[in-house]
């Protein structure tokens, strides 16, 4: 999925020059996840007009359909602005009133605005919140749905080697061979990490490409034992991948979250939105996302489809 592809290599490439980001104050809403929803999306009512927007690649029109969906069946009056563009289009237009509400990731935006994401959670939403507070834009809870960087292995090879964790590779790793993009030993989110983080010295390394098809299909056919894909890509549901635990925390904080303009933070807005945060998941995700990527199914259909099975409709 190039667009997806796109949005990804372009955080990882700007985390390379991060600088150190101030500590704050949070805004309105919690500071971790929470699987404890919060109710049905028709269990009260708002008399409000919100705009509902998303960046360009499917997962955002998912999660943006069931924000859309929700708040309408509250009696929200929704308009939905979906694919509008990159962050450097849809973050302004936030700002600006064009739109009021966007599904974010909190490593990714607090990278973008200059920060520094870390593997903890609330440092993370800490740093964005005193980044964003001056401009009138408030991050809610967090879901558990995280879309990172993941090293994932098949089945067969998580069988074979016993493979829960990323730590579980190191006794094997030098008769493993991993793939990735060309730009990966040079990351230190990718063969770097893995190396001075989990000290993974493997057998061969293959330059593919970043979470794409050409590591997906290695991975599949076993020209690669270890490929790097985005946690919640469809393929890791239609494939049957098995996404190793960063059980080191390599990886920064990376949860998708409601990005809302704080004037329309009235009424039960917040609750709607942090039900439906409280519900999704890194694996109900990659589902979702199976079935608009590799399915063909409408995100629309998909986003309803989750709302009514986890009772919001």
């Amino acid at each position: 999925m190039t667009t997806r592809f796109g949005h990804r290599a372009a955080a990882l490439a700007a985390l390379l020059v991060l600088a150190a980001s101030a500590c704050g104050g949070g805004s309105s809403g919690e500071k971790t996840p929470t699987n404890e929803a919060k109710g049905s999306c028709a269990s009260t009512t708002g008399n409000d007009s919100v705009t509902v927007g998303s960046t360009n690649f499917s997962e955002q029109e998912i999660v943006a359909e069931l924000y859309a969906q929700c708040l309408s069946a509250a009696g929200y009056r929704v308009q939905k602005k979906l694919e509008i563009g990159s962050r450097e289009i849809v973050l302004p237009a936030l700002e600006k009133g064009d739109i009021d509400i966007y599904p974010e990731y909190v490593g990714t935006l607090l990278t973008f605005l200059g920060g520094t994401p870390s593997p903890d959670l609330d440092k993370t939403l800490a740093d964005l919140r005193a980044q964003l507070g001056p401009k009138n834009v408030s991050i809610l809870t967090p879901s558990s749905a995280e879309d990172k960087n993941g090293f994932a292995v098949t089945k067969a090879t998580a069988a074979k080697y016993n493979l829960k964790k990323i730590s579980d590779l190191q006794p094997v790793a030098k008769q493993l061979v991993f793939g990735a993009g060309p730009e990966c030993p040079d990351r230190p989110l990718c063969l770097q990490g893995l190396k001075g983080t989990y000290g993974l010295d493997f057998k061969e390394v293959k330059k593919l490409d970043s979470g794409g098809p050409l590591t997906k299909d290695a991975l599949e056919r076993g020209d690669i034992d270890v490929g790097l894909i985005f946690t919640s890509d469809g393929a890791v549901a239609a494939r049957g991948f098995v996404i190793l635990e960063d059980d080191k925390h390599l990886q920064p904080a990376e949860n998708l979250v409601p990005a809302v303009r704080t004037e329309v933070l009235k009424g039960n807005l917040q609750k709607l939105l942090d039900g439906i945060s409280a519900k999704l998941t890194t694996e109900n995700l990659s589902a979702m996302n199976k079935k608009v990527d590799i399915d063909k199914s409408d995100p629309s259909d998909v986003a309803k489809e989750f709302l009514r099975a986890n009772g919001f409709l």
